[in-house]
């Protein structure tokens, strides 16, 4: 890894910038302090064209509606430039290529988003990193896979429900694989233990 002395955690706020993506195959400009009052998924990966990551890229696209319907952007991020972004997205998807995206590609062609969100390997490309930042820019989540195995897009979801679930019931926690409408702890010491007796 380069080293980054700035290293990032959960519970940070998380490092702004500004930078080039392509979407609806233009290029347009992504700061991320525009996203203040939303929730933001960054999704870095390794290479364009590459195998493991049209597979991840599709399927956050295909679960866009639902991701947007929480209140949630999402934007994917490489070392690539926005032309290799671009022809990426001009090749259709069986040919290994993303066709129709329904989120920004980000061109991280510095290396310095990568750098800073301490994702980037010494021979200069993204691990496949997924952060969640709240509404007030601040990091919930972090997952960090190495080059050759995808994330999932479902436990995402399921964390990004859990994230906003406990945000707006601040005197309640999720237990081990909680989903929507399964019981919740309260996070007292008395009040747990109607949890505990539950199970």
């Amino acid at each position: 890894m380069i080293s980054n002395n700035n290293c990032i955690r959960v519970g940070q706020k998380a490092p702004d910038f500004s930078a080039i993506a392509v979407y609806d195959q233009e290029f347009k400009t992504i700061k991320l302090h525009d996203y203040l009052g939303k929730y933001v998924i960054l999704l870095f990966y390794p290479l364009d064209f590459t195998f493991v990551c049209p597979t991840e890229i599709t399927a956050f696209s295909d679960a866009y509606h639902e991701i947007q319907s929480l209140d949630t952007e999402i934007f994917g991020i490489s070392v690539d430039s926005e032309y290799s972004h671009l022809a990426w997205l001009q090749t259709e998807r069986d040919a290994g290529g993303l066709g129709n995206l329904n989120y920004p590609l980000i061109s991280d062609l510095t290396k310095q988003i990568s750098l800073s969100y301490n994702v980037l390997t010494e021979d200069g490309k993204a691990l496949r990193g997924l952060f969640i930042i709240d509404q007030k820019g601040i990091i919930q989540y972090s997952l960090v896979n190495n080059l050759d195995f995808g994330r999932s897009v479902s436990e995402t979801l399921r964390i990004l429900k859990a994230i906003q679930y406990v945000q707006s019931h601040p005197d309640e926690v999720c237990p081990a694989n909680w989903q929507p409408g399964e019981a919740t702890i309260i996070s007292t010491p008395q009040r747990s233990k109607d949890y505990f007796r539950s199970i």
